[in-house]
Formats: C-alpha cells, structure tokens, sequence
C-alpha cells in the first residue's frame, strides 16, 4: 500500500495528485536534561526536565493531475496527523519552517517538517464516558501506553465534589450553576465551553497522572457523567 498522512482527519490520498514519497521514522522524543558539574564531584548531576518536542520530516512529490493551490492549503494547517506506519496513534503537530512548493512544481519533490509534540495517543478509541448513579462511587480507566498520562476530565454533577485518583484526592469542584466542568490536566485549565472556570477547581493538576496500567478515579459529591479523554499515551 502506498504510504499516507491523515491531517485533522483528511486523508492525503484524498488530495488530487499528493504523494507521500516516505514516512518519518518511530522514533522516542528527545529528554530535556540539566546537566550540573560540580567541582571536587566526580561525574555530574543530570536533571531530567521532561521530554521535549522534535521534528519529523518526511518526502513528498507530485503524480497525474494535480492542484498545487490545494496541496498548499493542506498543509497550511495544524492540530493532529496520522503517519500509515503508526496508523492507530495521532501526535499533535505544527508546520513551522517554510515548505519549497516552488521545487515541489519544477522537481515534483520537497521535503516537510513537521514540528510534533512528544506524545503520541491512540487514535482509535481515546474516550470513555462513564454514567453513574448514586451508588456508584468509583471508576477504573486503563492506560494502555507505555507512559503515564494527563487526561482531560468532564464531570457532569451538582453541588461540591472531592476527586481522588487511586486513593488520594486532588481536586475539590465546585460546580455552582454548572452542570458540568471540564478539567484539562495537561494545560492546568478548568472550563466550560469558553468560560474559565479556575476557580471553581482547586487542587493538583500536576498530579493527576495516570499510570501504565490501571486506575481507580473515585469521588464524594454528586456526580452523574465522567468523560475521560486522552487516557492512554505513548512516546
């Protein structure tokens, strides 16, 4: 089968004339490190600081008839691509360096760079809702990849909720007249549609991690709906 990209949920092979020449390899992202010597020390000190973003580039040429025009708004874009050699994960990507569709018509070949977040998600089932009644005071969601991840939460309920993650609480929510809030652990946000609901979430964004494996979200409060995004992440 001939190589593709899914851009925000468009096909490359939906684009007249569009061929992905190769795919970027799978690859694990960078570790940001701090490394401190110090003297009288042998060796040193690194810091690990997290995993960092990279690049991916891949070929790209043209075949048969084809639009320019459109090929170019294609890739203006940014949001999630799939590669066909990981086709059941997505990463979040940007395209910042300029792309040479000036060789792309003269060569019917150039190279894109693709600026991509660290993580990867499954792009196959990556939610879960939860319903819930008022016997109901825990849930088990699975990471299935092969790093701890940070979801993104909306409970739906009433009143003043405590939440706790595999036994330990990190959140307390007050949902006032909202009928649900959604919590983004990743970016350290809380809100409904566009409204920022900080302060009605305090608490531990940092640590709400879930772990490889399973996990138990449990909770006092009214709550009638859990929906977990993101719960699975890979690198």
């Amino acid at each position: 089968m001939r190589d593709y990209i899914i851009l925000n949920g468009t096909s490359s092979q939906t684009i007249p004339g569009l061929l992905i020449q190769n795919l970027p390899p799978i690859s694990k992202p960078r570790q940001r490190v701090e490394i401190e010597e110090i003297d009288g020390r042998d060796g040193d000190i690194v810091t690990y600081l997290g995993y960092g973003a990279y690049d991916k580039e891949f070929k790209i040429g043209l075949f048969g008839s084809y639009d320019v025009d459109e090929i170019i708004s294609y890739f203006n874009s940014e949001g999630t691509v799939i590669f066909s050699n990981e086709e059941d994960k997505y990463y979040n990507y940007q395209i910042i360096e300029q792309i040479d569709f000036d060789k792309l018509l003269r060569y019917k070949e150039a190279t894109v760079k693709m600026h991509v977040q660290p993580f990867k998600y499954s792009a196959e089932d990556n939610q879960k809702v939860f319903s819930v009644d008022s016997t109901t005071t825990s849930i088990s969601i699975r990471n299935s990849g092969n790093i701890y991840s940070r979801p993104v939460l909306t409970i739906t309920g009433s009143g003043s909720i405590d939440l706790y993650l595999n036994d330990i609480q990190l959140f307390v929510i007050n949902m006032e007249s909202y009928t649900s809030i959604t919590i983004d652990t990743n970016n350290m946000n809380a809100y409904n549609g566009n409204t920022l609901l900080n302060r009605n979430v305090t608490g531990s964004y940092d640590n709400f991690k879930l772990n490889i494996g399973n996990n138990t979200i449990s909770w006092s409060g009214a709550i009638t709906q859990i929906e977990i995004d993101n719960y699975s992440r890979w690198i």
